[in-house]
């Protein structure tokens, strides 16, 4: 998820600035024009572009060290070297004249004429790395040879293997590439309802946190559609926000954050709202609590999960309802023409891509959304009053404090109780977590105490696997994360 905050942050500032370049807005304030503020916009507006250049390298690099067991910082340099290497020996392969490449997507990268497989490229990479670096850095060899050994074997071994993945990259790619290309065109004929199949799948995967895969299939590969070789509809509008009339981005900014503005700044506020009307007296305290900081965090970051793990496993037909109500959204705004662009899909993002950007209908968002709000209120109102349901919040969730003990304190105390809900300290093998979850890999997970994780202030608890759980805390969960593996560390 490093990559994707990365976008995000550098995407607000690009697009404030790029609104800011505009020919419209130059008009209307001609101070920004001149000599010295236009070149404080624009140096800005290229060094925010740069991250989105380096998406690919930035993927090799997270994934190394995220799902490094240990000496993570090994990890990223050798999933930086690796990366470099498989352009390299791919550029060799390309150049090799073995065979016609003329099908591929060759495009520079990092320097390098190879061929362009986006953040796919860097995920491959990523992923290798770290199973050789979990498997060799500490490794030992005979004394003769032992300064090469340990830390300093995974990045040679490293470098070589991604050199041979490298060579065969472009005579595998080719065909892939084919195949995605046909699924892109296929999916683009489908117009309107091809936008609807693919919100809908958006939301319906939000359980399994495999919408981050979709979202990055069609963010950065043909699925999402290829523009004058840039290929995804997030590389394409980026690229070419300031550089072709908006109208021409539409095509791209159907599968992007504009169609989730709809139920994330006004649908599921709505719904919120209508789960506190419903609950009984006793738990509405903490249940506005507990609405209030989800409703924030959808309304301005677009992060949606506090909200929906809150009824997603008590009323799965309203989330059901949901996931079909998202596909309408994003199907809406792409029959109504609306281009607003960048991942987010909360006010932030509706301002700096929308409300200041010249020709993009933003105002399509505001009179969709309040269609929604009514809708998502009364459904759910209806739904949950009449199956007498009401959402489960722990005692520990009142936020009132009056222990006295400082954050760092707190943030132990949380941090034991999350380990002791996990099984205990031996239980545990090892913690990550991306924009909203926990990411525990356990030993025994029947040792796991759901009951104890939820005292934490988990919204929901999903099990992918026999050994592996992810513990829903939202926006919170990163200072979370933090304290669970300082307290591992002792």
């Amino acid at each position: 998820m490093m990559p994707i905050a990365a976008l995000a942050a550098c995407g607000i500032v690009l697009g404030l600035t790029s609104a800011l370049m505009k020919e419209q807005v130059l008009n209307v304030i001609p101070f920004l024009a001149s000599g010295v503020p236009y070149f404080i916009v624009s140096t800005l507006n290229k060094v925010s572009n740069i991250v989105f250049s380096l998406l690919p390298v930035l993927f090799s690099i997270s994934i190394a060290m995220g799902l490094a067991k240990e000496d993570k910082e090994v990890a990223a340099f050798a999933g930086f070297l690796g990366y470099y290497a498989f352009l390299v020996a791919s550029q060799c392969t390309i150049q090799s004249g073995f065979m016609d490449f003329s099908a591929l997507n060759i495009a520079a990268t990092l320097g390098i004429e190879t061929v362009n497989m986006g953040a796919l490229g860097g995920i491959i990479s990523g992923l290798v790395t770290v199973w050789l670096h979990n498997k060799y850095h500490k490794i030992s060899f005979p004394a003769a040879i032992a300064f090469y050994g340990g830390k300093r074997f995974v990045a040679l071994v490293v470098i070589m293997s991604m050199a041979v993945i490298g060579l065969l990259a472009p005579l595998i790619w080719e065909p892939i590439s084919v195949g995605i290309n046909a699924l892109g065109d296929l999916i683009h004929a489908a117009g309107a309802f091809g936008v609807f199949i693919f919100g809908t799948l958006e939301r319906l995967l939000i359980p399994t946190g495999l919408h981050h895969v979709l979202n990055s299939l069609f963010r950065t590969t043909p699925l999402g559609g290829v523009y004058d070789g840039v290929e995804g509809c997030l590389n394409i509008f980026l690229q070419y926000i300031d550089q072709v009339p908006i109208s021409e981005l539409q095509p791209f900014t159907q599968f992007l954050g504009q169609g989730k503005m709809p139920f994330m700044m006004f649908g599921l506020p709505a719904a919120a709202l209508a789960i506190y009307r419903t609950s009984p007296a006793e738990k509405k305290g903490r249940v506005k609590a507990l609405m209030i900081a989800g409703v924030a965090s959808s309304f301005v970051s677009g992060i949606t999960e506090p909200l929906e793990f809150s009824f997603m496993f008590i009323a799965p037909v309203l989330f059901l309802f949901h996931s079909i109500m998202g596909g309408i959204s994003f199907m809406l705004m792409s029959v109504l023409g609306v281009i607003i662009g960048n991942t987010g899909g909360g006010i932030i993002d509706f301002f700096i891509w929308g409300v200041f950007q010249p020709g993009s209908n933003w105002y399509w968002v505001i009179v969709v959304g309040i269609i929604y709000a009514p809708i998502y209120y009364f459904v759910f109102k209806w739904y949950l009053s009449r199956k007498n349901i009401s959402i489960e919040v722990s005692e520990e969730d009142d936020d009132s404090d009056d222990s006295g003990m400082s954050l760092s304190e707190k943030q132990r105390q949380t941090a034991a109780l999350v380990i002791e809900g996990l099984g205990g300290f031996e239980n545990v093998v090892t913690v990550n977590n991306c924009i909203s979850r926990l990411r525990v890999d356990v030993k025994d997970m029947s040792l796991v105490k759901e009951d104890i994780l939820k005292k934490t202030g988990s919204m929901g608890i999903v099990k992918p696997s026999d050994t592996h759980i992810q513990v829903i805390y939202g926006p919170k969960v990163e200072t979370i994360a933090d304290a669970v593996r300082q307290v591992m560390k002792y």
